[in-house]
């Protein structure tokens, strides 16, 4: 029998055996970490809510890795949280989906931007990437959750709506009645 032959159905025979999943070379499984939730995120430090991290890890073929062991580091002073006890640190597994969250992080009531660290390991091999937060003092709407971005959008909608039932009223023309359109007032049939 060749020797080179041999030699690799003895290591399959032996991969199978002791259990593990060999892979001959050059098929080793690369690890990649997606931000699913929290980048960006602003958290509200009067109430220390914290929006909970979320990664999803997949393989090199960009397939779910189920089992795959995360930890999430936050900072050790500054700006930052905490998770259960107080901890700075959480281990978690992925889910059939790859996924992995962060919870019950709470926000501290130092302001200021921050990374976590995440790092993914699964059967030898590693990823690693970071999730940019901010905590701040939020007040208003900001502060009950809304995002920045949500209030400009619904403040232009609004606005257009108005100036629609605005310009459907007459606008006050001579000889049509005219309406008073108060922002956010549904208005129902137009002037008659």
């Amino acid at each position: 029998m060749n020797p080179v032959i041999a030699s690799g159905l003895l290591l399959s025979l032996l991969a199978q055996t002791v259990g593990y999943g060999y892979q001959a070379a050059g098929e080793i499984q690369k690890l990649n970490i997606a931000i699913v939730e929290g980048d960006g995120a602003v958290n509200n430090i009067r109430q220390r809510m914290a929006r909970e991290p979320m990664v999803q890890v997949t393989d090199e073929n960009r397939k779910p890795v189920a089992g795959a062991a995360v930890v999430f580091l936050l900072p050790n002073q500054g700006a930052g949280g905490a998770f259960a006890s107080g901890a700075k640190s959480l281990t978690t597994l992925t889910d059939a989906n790859g996924n992995a969250v962060a919870r019950g992080m709470q926000a501290n009531r130092v302001s200021g931007q921050y990374q976590i660290k995440v790092t993914a390991s699964h059967q030898g091999q590693t990823a690693s990437t970071s999730i940019n937060m901010t905590n701040a003092v939020l007040t208003g709407a900001a502060g009950a959750g809304v995002s920045m971005k949500l209030l400009l959008i619904l403040g232009a909608v609004g606005g257009a709506a108005a100036g629609v039932a605005v310009a459907a009223s007459g606008g006050g023309t001579p000889g049509r009645p005219s309406t008073t359109v108060t922002p956010g007032t549904p208005t129902v049939g137009g002037p008659r």
